[in-house]
């Protein structure tokens, strides 16, 4: 058993799981704290900068492309790697090109973020794609596991180590930095295979725009389906709120941005590496849905560390404590969640409906993230954090039916 999970870890597979994850958290981690500590550093208010995460509706929006992402490539590299590739090309130069734009011209800020952000949706409709095409059933929760982990990592380089060179280096070369962290990405698209399911394309756009979401309603039934989907839209709701403005907070608390970067963002990855990996593990012995009521009770346990830190306790191993436990809490939820909606997918659009499960993820969150600055100013920081603490309640509480649908195990099969 231990020499056949070596094999798996080793493989072609998760190499390829791991680097996807960090070109798909990074542009991601660009919007939660290196956009909002170049604003906030900027002088900008928390009104102005709660708004950018309007600026991720691309994220809640990529379903009504996808279908395009499955029935077409953009070059002769096949469907998945053509689309990796350019999206990634194309976020090097917006990254370069936000990071040469004045943070007091909001207007020109919006429109290369906003740019970043349709290009990181395209982007992760590709690589949920890939990933699901090339991981057997067996192999998801381990596979997810390893994605996640990479995922947070990622948040090392805009949230880390851009903070610290901001401290000693114009922005925008912080930015030009950061977008060569890409790099990896491009490599993986260039020097992979295509997977052979990814070459049974819808034949037509008519397949490509109605058969996924026929496909997704038949297999689930009309309530399971959308039981499915409110489910994944609530899920996060709490935590992610509560982490729009974690920079912002903390430089609110008296941290600077080295400290940030040094000392309290190292923590939190050690933390996220490790609930990723005990996520991925439990799953092999809870079950997908088991394991998202126990890890969505720490995932939202760890907001009350926000809410203790803004009653004043200032010392850095608080600070670092509180990273630590929000990581760690939060990558055993993101861990079991993105098991989850790959599970519910079909092989044949793979694309498509993933889009629509992690399109229904962040559609509210970007709704209702975009109210969080007038939220704080007009609550103070701990009553903002106790709102987010109860918005985590109601997924919770859907779990509680799903509970009774057939269990679901991370190999794919049904339990009895």
């Amino acid at each position: 058993m231990t020499e056949r999970w070596n094999r798996v870890l080793c493989s072609r597979r998760m190499l390829i799981c791991l680097v996807s994850g960090f070109s798909s958290g990074l542009p991601l981690f660009m919007f939660i704290y290196l956009l909002p500590a170049w604003l906030r550093s900027a002088g900008i208010n928390l009104t102005s900068i709660g708004l950018t995460s309007l600026l991720m509706m691309p994220y809640a929006l990529k379903v009504v492309w996808a279908p395009w992402v499955d029935r077409w490539s953009i070059a002769s590299l096949g469907r998945r790697r053509s689309w990796i590739l350019g999206c990634l090309i194309g976020l090097i130069i917006a990254f370069i090109g936000l990071g040469w734009t004045s943070p007091h011209d909001l207007r020109a800020v919006s429109a290369w973020a906003l740019l970043i952000s349709l290009l990181s949706a395209s982007q992760d409709t590709a690589l949920d794609a890939l990933r699901r095409e090339i991981l057997p059933d067996e192999e998801l929760g381990l596979g997810s596991s390893l994605h996640v982990n990479a995922y947070k990592i990622a948040g090392l380089i805009p949230g880390s180590l851009a903070l610290v060179l901001s401290d000693v280096i114009a922005w925008p070369w912080v930015f030009m930095i950061c977008s060569l962290f890409l790099l990896p990405g491009i490599a993986m698209s260039l020097l992979m295979r295509e997977p052979a399911s990814s070459n049974f394309a819808p034949q037509h756009l008519r397949e490509a725009l109605v058969f996924p979401f026929k496909d997704f309603l038949e297999r689930h039934g009309v309530r399971q389906a959308l039981l499915i989907l409110l489910f994944v839209m609530i899920y996060k709701l709490g935590d992610g709120l509560a982490t729009t403005l974690a920079t912002p907070f903390y430089l609110d608390m008296g941290f600077s941005r080295s400290t940030l970067g040094l000392v309290a963002k190292q923590a939190g990855l050690i933390a996220s590496v490790t609930g990723g990996l005990v996520g991925g593990m439990g799953m092999l012995r809870l079950g997908i849905v088991r394991s998202l009521w126990i890890y969505g009770v720490l995932q939202a346990s760890s907001i009350l560390g926000f809410w203790w830190l803004s009653w004043g306790h200032h010392g850095i191993f608080a600070l670092a404590g509180v990273i630590a436990g929000e990581a760690f809490g939060v990558g055993l939820g993101t861990t079991a969640l993105v098991a989850y909606m790959a599970q519910q997918t079909s092989m044949r659009y793979t694309a498509t409906q993933f889009a629509l499960l992690t399109s229904a993820a962040a559609l509210p969150r970007s709704l209702i993230n975009a109210s969080s600055g007038w939220l704080v100013e007009h609550l103070g920081w701990s009553h903002f954090f106790l709102l987010c603490l109860l918005l985590s309640f109601p997924g919770l509480f859907l779990l509680l039916s799903m509970l009774h649908w057939p269990k679901v195990n991370c190999r794919g099969g049904k339990s009895s």
